[in-house]
């Protein structure tokens, strides 16, 4: 096996923590982990004369979910703290258009509110996200690690042709 760039790690892990961790974009955060292994296979070939394997590729690709998990939760909590007051107001729109609820449940969803924007309630989350993204993005960016040395993986350039021995006699 070759060797792995720590720049082709950090820049898959770079693309799968921080598209996963952004609002609206994170519904398609298994493609993004797949594209962060390829990324991380596609900048392992360019730093190889060599034809990349499949095993570096997959290599690349399980570095790239680590970091990328990892990255998740540093770009994570900013984000949070961030949309928080936003999704209090979608949050108390949806409560405030809901007049027909029945009492009992709107007090338990009420409970949600106030909780929701809170810092232990960002860190809980973060505590109960990070193991699946670190587990799922470990697996997905590996296939895609995979997917990336079977799509970027160089021509293996062709053995020179050597010249016919001279007749003897």
């Amino acid at each position: 096996m070759g060797q792995i760039h720590l720049q082709a790690v950090l820049a898959g892990g770079v693309v799968l923590g921080v598209l996963s961790a952004l609002p609206i974009v994170d519904t398609c955060c298994c493609l993004w982990m797949i594209a962060g292994g390829m990324v991380a296979a596609y900048l392992t070939q360019q730093n190889r004369p060599d034809p990349i394997q499949m095993g570096d590729g997959a290599l690349a690709g399980l570095l790239a979910g680590i970091a990328g998990a990892v990255i998740y939760a540093l770009v994570s909590l900013p984000v949070q703290f961030i949309t928080a007051p936003i999704r209090r107001r979608v949050f108390q729109g949806f409560m405030d258009s809901a007049a027909d609820m029945p009492p009992e449940f709107r007090e338990y969803l009420d409970g949600f509110a106030a909780a929701d924007g809170g810092i232990g309630a960002i860190f809980i989350g973060l505590l109960v996200s990070f193991p699946f993204i670190l587990i799922l993005g470990s697996v997905f960016s590996t296939i895609g690690g995979l997917l990336g040395a079977l799509f970027f993986k160089r021509n293996t350039p062709p053995v020179p042709a050597t010249a016919p021995p001279p007749p003897l006699g």
